[in-house]
């Protein structure tokens, strides 16, 4: 069988063989921080015997393990890397073959789908166990431009790059939210967000012509919780990768506005030859090509200062907070307060 969903109350091991670090196991930090209560072990033959806490400074004692005979009757196996092109490591696929075998669920966020393998769907279906591809999806309508409910805020986090912590935005401020006893709902829309969340749309694996549409059914779906905490993808100035976001971005058609970026970081990923725009004129193309649908402004920022010290933080939110005239913090470092407050203001502004 084969699914888009990844169900709660999980009993994961997550595949980081050979790739447990930062740059590599994006999916497996989220997970280990937001649904650590489910999972039991990284899988690392080569890591056996670290933590998750030492590896990704995420996780805290969650073993690494050689083995699936290390771990305690696991219900499903997680491939945990966000890799460049999306494939699959072919050294994996003896370790999806064996947890198959021992009827684990397979749940996969890469673009290479594993139930598009035979050899793998054959075992799965001969097994009884499900092979979820989070990033296949069936969207094939545009968008119908309908008015949204009057009373639900809807937030959606842009960014100056890629990965620069969008996601992880849009979660600390949602958490908080509820924290504070706001019905606050977190629309995922990429693998690892969809894995977090249990549920949302792989938008980056949409038709380009049914991207608003899949942003504007997320929204419909969502939008009897107060306020929507929309997850961002991509950059609207990456040359590669502007298509995705200029869609989620009309589709959505948010009134607040959350631009992540990270510190320090001066060129587009991937392309070491063009620049990044300063943050001040971004705010400017965001809020223009935003509006076109439904009036919107950027209203903080949230940095991620991963690769400076603390120091180095602080004077860096002041002087963004100067220039910009807007709350900023490291939603990490810092927690998310100040955004949370943002978002607060924004909808006693708007009357909802």
């Amino acid at each position: 069988m084969t699914e888009s969903t990844l169900p709660p109350c999980r009993r994961m091991v997550v595949l980081t063989e050979g790739r447990t670090t930062p740059f590599y196991a994006k999916t497996a930090m989220s997970l280990v921080k937001y649904r650590s209560s489910e999972v039991l072990a990284l899988l690392d033959s080569t890591q056996a015997g670290q933590t998750a806490g030492k590896l990704l400074g995420l996780g805290g004692d969650i073993p690494v393990v050689a083995s699936l005979d290390d771990v305690d009757s696991p219900d499903s196996l997680v491939l945990g890397i966000a890799p460049p092109g999306g494939k699959v490591p072919p050294e994996w696929k003896s370790i999806i073959v064996e947890a198959i075998g021992r009827g684990l669920d397979i749940v996969s966020g890469l673009h290479e789908f594993l139930s598009d393998d035979a050899e793998l769907s054959g075992l799965a279906a001969k097994h009884g166990v499900r092979i979820v591809d989070v990033r296949k999806n069936n969207e094939d309508t545009p968008s119908d431009c309908v008015e949204f409910r009057p009373g639900c805020l809807r937030i959606h986090t842009v960014g100056h790059d890629c990965t620069v912590g969008k996601m992880v935005a849009s979660l600390e401020i949602q958490l908080a939210l509820v924290k504070r006893g706001i019905d606050a709902h977190f629309v995922a829309t990429g693998q690892t967000g969809i894995m977090v969340s249990g549920e949302g749309c792989p938008i980056d694996c949409v038709v380009s012509d049914f991207v608003n549409g899949a942003a504007e059914r997320l929204v419909l779906r969502s939008q009897h919780h107060d306020v929507l905490l929309i997850e961002g993808q991509g950059s609207v100035v990456h040359p590669r990768f502007s298509g995705v976001t200029l869609g989620l971005l009309h589709g959505s058609a948010p009134q607040g506005l959350i631009l992540c970026y990270e510190v320090g970081r001066e060129t587009v990923k991937g392309l070491d030859h063009v620049r990044l725009e300063p943050l001040a004129k971004l705010r400017d193309i965001y809020e223009t090509i935003g509006s076109v649908r439904y009036p919107c402004k950027v209203i903080g920022v949230a940095m991620n200062s991963r690769r400076v010290d603390e120091d180095a933080a602080e004077r860096e939110r002041v002087r963004v907070e100067a220039e910009l005239g807007l709350p900023a913090c490291d939603v990490y470092r810092h927690g998310p307060d100040v955004l949370v407050d943002a978002v607060l203001a924004l909808r006693e502004e708007l009357g909802l």
